[in-house]
């Protein structure tokens, strides 16, 4: 066994009296900004390697989705103000003697990815551009005449592929941990498949009033299940408070049903409470005017939203950032997070016992031989060769992890 992977017995409590999940959907504010991120990646991305036969350097993890506001009445919304968008990060602007356009790039990027998410928006009139990106290095560019030119100097001006030192040897930006595992619990589950099932085409198809701003919030205590979820309807398309309450109950069955189907008698008790803030008496409602609560001077930010699998688990191990928006060739706060749940998942579908996996990069050092590797699994397996297996034939396919990348399987 290599020396940097220590497989060691499982001591968590697999099964605890109490548990938690969270989750944001895909309009809340902040899954929005890691969309949006992970998209301007993907383009740029896409479009430099087309381009230069190489993904060029960039980081577009600080995006900003700010508050904008609306009027909304029973049977009436529309914007009042814009939305603004703070494009935020760094990116190559030039290779060799050619210079990219990326703030148009980016720009365009964000006006198909908001208009996707809000159909009913104008792209134009409805969105406020703040281009705050840069172009310069981490420490160690050195611009002496008398030094040696190293590549970091033109990190972001490379001149030719020979100044992209991760196509020589693909190496790690940072040190830091990630750690995850599998498989996921029944809360888990059922938090994604209500999501799934509210979030189709074929649930919402006659029903305009619902959308994809949706934040829930799931508790567990032994068997008893309790859910808060925060649903806001389309206010253009409710006209009175009876159809408000109405609608509240056609989610309210919808959600039990999907309980039932999953729960399979081992959990004895499920309360739901919806909208939980609503004062009918004043009409008080979680009313939109284009399905998000950004309308209401809320703000998204990426990396304060959900973990790789969807949710939020905080009775789980957890890395705290996330990897929206990274470069998706070496920078490990996008590699190490996917390989940690791939890992995980492999382990568990040769062992079909709950695993974590946690991984420790070295800044600098190769790619696909992390820093430290630490696995938690049932006993029974600690010494068992086949994971040891699993684990270098994941570490050895992290270069997929970038391809798959391109190809839009990972994220959002």
């Amino acid at each position: 066994m290599k020396k940097n992977i220590l497989l060691l017995e499982n001591k968590n409590d697999l099964n605890p009296e109490f548990e938690f999940v969270e989750r944001k959907w895909i309009g809340h504010p902040d899954t929005l900004a890691d969309g949006l991120a992970e998209r301007l990646s993907l383009v740029y991305s896409r479009y430099t390697k087309s381009k230069f036969w190489a993904i060029l350097h960039h980081n577009f993890d600080k995006v900003w989705i700010l508050w904008w506001a609306s009027f909304v009445k029973f049977g009436e919304g529309y914007l009042t103000k814009p939305i603004r968008i703070l494009l935020t990060g760094r990116a190559s602007t030039k290779f060799w003697d050619e210079d990219i356009d990326v703030k148009s790039m980016l720009i365009e990027e964000s006006k198909k990815f908001m208009k996707e998410r809000f159909p009913m928006i104008d792209s134009e009139k409805d969105l406020e551009f703040y281009y705050l990106l840069s172009n310069k290095s981490s420490p160690g560019k050195v611009d002496e005449k008398t030094k040696k030119e190293w590549t970091r100097k033109y990190w972001f001006e490379p001149r030719s592929l020979d100044d992209l030192k991760e196509l020589k040897f693909l190496w790690s930006n940072d040190t830091s941990l990630w750690v995850w595992y599998a498989p996921l619990s029944i809360l888990e589950r059922l938090v994604l498949e209500i999501e799934t099932t509210l979030n189709s085409k074929k649930f919402k198809k006659d029903k305009p009033w619902l959308w994809s701003d949706i934040k829930v919030m799931w508790t567990r205590f032994q068997d008893e299940i309790d859910l808060t979820i925060a649903i806001p309807q389309i206010s253009s398309h409710v006209n009175n408070v009876d159809e408000y309450k109405y609608n509240l109950e056609i989610i309210k069955k919808e959600i039990s049903k999907i309980f039932e189907d999953i729960n399979n008698n081992k959990i004895k008790k499920f309360n739901i409470n919806i909208n939980t803030r609503d004062d009918f008496e004043t009409c008080e409602l979680y009313l939109t005017a284009i399905w998000s609560s950004i309308e209401s001077w809320d703000e998204g930010l990426v990396w304060r939203g959900n973990r790789i699998n969807w949710l939020i688990s905080p009775m789980k191990p957890m890395s705290m950032e996330w990897v929206a928006g990274k470069n998706p060739v070496y920078h490990v706060w996008k590699i190490y997070y996917i390989a940690a749940q791939r890992i995980a998942e492999k382990i568990y579908e040769e062992t079909w016992e709950y695993t974590e996996v946690y991984l420790v990069s070295q800044s600098g050092r190769y790619l696909l031989d992390p820093w430290k590797i630490l696995v938690f699994l049932d006993k029974k397996y600690v010494n068992d060769s086949k994971i040891q297996k699993i684990i270098e034939k994941e570490l050895s396919s992290i270069p997929s992890i970038t391809e798959d990348f391109l190809n839009w399987l990972l994220l959002y």
